[in-house]
């Protein structure tokens, strides 16, 4: 159950990559940092259980608000350390694995972690093709004119106008992310159904019954709102630039080479260390695609080679500055926005119109 690695696929081993792969791991950085993942689990679990003592301490006071943006970036590294846990980057062993995994997703952030990994597992395959990759069949934005076009009722009206909706939408992804895993888990379409329900039941009965007793009513509805609206937002804001504003691939995309399959539609995030760490590691898009199981502090140094190599085979490497990616985001997002009919039927009667 845990997110497959098809760059270990032998056909994949041929051509290009095959030679970047060898590079890579010559220079050691395909090998687990079992240190770095033991003091970066560390500093989260101490961090959560500061703030909740800080929570507790502070009682039933609208001054909690305050603590709502924090409570939100620390469940945002929580989910970010369970994707590289997911994606074997922190254990070899396949049952430790999804062990820890699914008590990282399902107690400690609420996500379930068997469907996010299929999830997951058919974008890394299928990244940026429509009808695959769910990413690029979002239910918050359209990404193709021909989303656009079939866009219906309030989607129609959201999509003509999502790039100045685009923040505002976001605030929106951790409640998907909860009605995902409750429809996964009522229907029990995981690996360990039983065991998620238990866990993800679990933490939200502690959550539910912390923020009652310690919050009057309104504020703990403002508190859980504006926790889940910024753990959105956090979340959002880290997997946008990776792949958003970039080609969509179509049906030809399989039969084009891995290290192109991967690399064109990625797009890396230049900044510097604070704000991958903010990221997870995942501003370096390019090289966790080529290698998803290389851990997140090989990222960095790995992307030297890459770049280099890319330029060496003639692979374009796409990489921006942090404002330069929102800019390119909102700019795709408007230029498919305006493809959107202004009223249902226009494009059909524009078409039919002589």
């Amino acid at each position: 159950m845990t997110v497959q690695d098809p760059s270990q696929d032998g056909t994949v081993r041929r051509g290009e990559f095959a030679e970047l792969h060898r590079r890579v791991a010559e220079a050691g950085l395909l090998r687990r940092r079992p240190l770095y993942y033991a003091c970066r689990g560390a500093a989260l679990v101490a961090a959560l259980a500061g703030l909740l003592v800080c929570f507790v301490a502070l009682g039933a006071s609208w001054w909690q608000l305050g603590l709502a943006p924090l409570f939100a970036l620390l469940f945002g590294q929580l989910a970010l350390l369970g994707h590289d846990v997911a994606h074997r980057a922190v254990f070899a062993d396949r049952r430790t694995t999804d062990l820890v995994g699914i008590v990282l997703g399902n107690l400690v952030v609420g996500m379930s972690y068997g469907w996010w990994v299929d999830d997951h597992n058919r974008h890394h395959a299928h990244p940026n093709r429509v009808g695959h990759d769910p990413a690029a069949d979002s239910l918050l934005f359209v990404r193709s004119t021909e989303q656009a076009q079939r866009a219906k009722g309030l989607r129609r009206f959201v999509a003509r106008y999502q790039a100045e909706l685009f923040f505002p939408l976001l605030s929106l992804q951790a409640l998907g992310l909860l009605v995902a895993t409750g429809v996964t888990l009522v229907r029990g379409t995981v690996r360990h159904p039983l065991l998620e329900r238990t866990l993800a039941g679990l933490h939200y009965a502690l959550a539910a019954a912390l923020t009652t007793t310690v919050l009057a009513p309104l504020q703990a509805l403002a508190f859980t709102v504006l926790f889940v609206a910024l753990l959105g937002v956090h979340l959002g804001c880290v997997f946008a630039p990776n792949h958003k504003g970039m080609p969509l691939t179509g049906p030809d995309a399989e039969r084009t080479d891995f290290l192109r399959r991967q690399v064109l539609p990625s797009r890396n995030l230049r900044a510097g260390r604070f704000v991958h760490a903010l990221f997870g590691g995942l501003g370096y898009q390019i090289e966790h695609h080529l290698f998803p199981t290389m851990p997140a502090a090989a990222l960095r140094p790995a992307s030297h080679l890459v770049r280099a190599y890319c330029a060496e085979v003639g692979v374009p490497y796409a990489e921006a500055g942090l404002t330069a990616c929102f800019r390119e985001i909102l700019r795709d997002l408007r230029t498919v926005g305006r493809s959107v009919p202004a009223r249902p039927g226009g494009a059909a009667a524009a078409e039919a119109a002589p």
